[in-house]
């Protein structure tokens, strides 16, 4: 059974992927993030954003999760962005409780200090 049998495209290139692309890009210029900084919270190098945030690569559901925790954002925000159509509010999430060993390289050290006692 061919895709076109199915009826879903697997096209890299197709508008809704381009949307999606948008959206990522967006999410992470809102949390004021670098590709490299988002690569360095999700131990991934650099280009593992740069493909996905360009189209040239697709992300699972869980991947994206992951990249919307990284980014402080809500994911179903995210998605309620995406099937909306780009008309929705910001996609920062409100602010949430996180435990500080989140990302401990990321810690000032006063934070560093607190954490140990």
């Amino acid at each position: 059974m061919t895709s076109a049998t199915r009826g879903i495209g697997k096209s890299v290139h197709s508008p809704d992927q381009a949307a999606f692309c948008e959206l990522m890009v967006g999410a992470r210029k809102a949390a004021g993030l670098t590709q490299q900084a988002l690569a360095r919270r999700l131990k991934n190098p650099q280009s593992f954003v740069a493909k996905y945030e360009g189209g040239e690569r697709r992300l699972d559901v869980v991947e994206f999760i992951t990249i919307a925790r990284a980014l402080e954002a809500d994911p179903l925000k995210l998605m309620t962005i995406l099937l909306s159509g780009g008309k929705a509010k910001s996609p920062r999430a409100k602010p949430v409780a996180r435990r500080d060993t989140r990302y401990p390289n990321e810690l000032s050290n006063d934070r560093r200090e607190r954490q140990r006692v």
